[in-house]
């Protein structure tokens, strides 16, 4: 199965520290320097909370 991948708007806009989000039935977040490792997976809940402590600045 093919996904769409962006870049997450959290990304370092200077091209050093990027990540890239794909959305669906999970939330996929990958290391656009290292593809090949693969990504990690959350549900909607622990994605919603993840943004939520980034938004706060508590992470």
């Amino acid at each position: 199965m093919c996904r769409e991948w962006h870049k997450s708007s959290y990304s370092d806009g200077s091209g050093g520290e990027c990540v890239e989000v794909s959305e669906g039935e999970q939330t996929l977040v990958r290391d656009t320097q290292h593809r090949d490792l693969g990504c990690l997976g959350f549900s909607g809940d622990e994605w919603s909370a993840f943004l939520a402590g980034v938004k706060a600045d508590e992470l």
